[in-house]
């Protein structure tokens, strides 16, 4: 019995793999440092970002309020996508706006258990610190930030915190522009990570050979 279970176990990888094709559009970014944690797949276009942090059978949820802090404050969108196992502890920690997939058995998909509504509660220092700091400098400077380019990162993050002359729309536009812009370094790193595991793979394959 304990052996079937662990069969059927819903892991990370396997529910990623069920994400990925519901994410029309733009691009998509694992493990995105964001604020103190890395958000698991963030989901870019050209007019928002959703940000999706995965609960397998064998995590726990003890990092929730420290995501869900880190992630409102710069996405447009969030949603858990977790397991059955997870899904009664989860809702009453989560907001109503905050949406949730679960992940179904063996051979099915994602479950919409509530869509995500829009988050209302993005800052400008924490999105900014989804780029570099010399991209953000950049984007001062082109609004006429005399000395941005001197700035240190507390700085700049000081800066966005406390001044009103950075609308916050043009910050999300130029920050979603420059993950964008991106894409042709991660397919290439993506391509590495699938080549790199399909040579472990070989190697486990050849030694689990028997010998004669």
């Amino acid at each position: 019995m304990t052996d079937v279970f662990a069969a059927s176990r819903m892991n990370d990888p396997e529910i990623r793999a069920r994400l990925y094709p519901l994410l029309l559009g733009g691009v998509y970014i694992d493990e995105l440092p964001t604020g103190t944690t890395r958000a698991d797949v963030v989901h870019v276009t050209d007019s928002f970002m959703h940000g999706y942090e995965v609960k397998g059978d064998g995590d726990t949820l003890a990092r929730v309020e420290n995501q869900l802090r880190c992630y409102a404050e710069v996405y447009d969108f969030v949603t858990f996508v977790v397991t059955e196992k997870h899904l009664a502890k989860l809702l009453p920690r989560l907001p109503e706006w905050v949406g949730v997939l679960v992940a179904e058995g063996e051979g099915l998909g994602l479950r919409p258990h509530r869509a995500a509504r829009y988050n209302a509660t993005v800052q400008a220092a924490p999105l900014a610190a989804l780029l570099w700091v010399e991209e953000i400098k950049q984007f001062l400077l082109a609004r006429g930030l005399a000395g941005a380019s001197t700035l240190r990162q507390r700085e700049v993050a000081h800066y966005l915190r406390t001044s009103s002359t950075v609308p916050l729309s043009s910050l999300a536009g130029y920050v979603r522009e420059r993950l964008l812009a991106r894409l042709p370094e991660r397919l290439a790193q993506r391509e590495e990570r699938r080549a790199e595991r399909q040579r472990l793979a070989a190697i486990r394959a050849r030694r689990k050979k028997p010998r004669r």
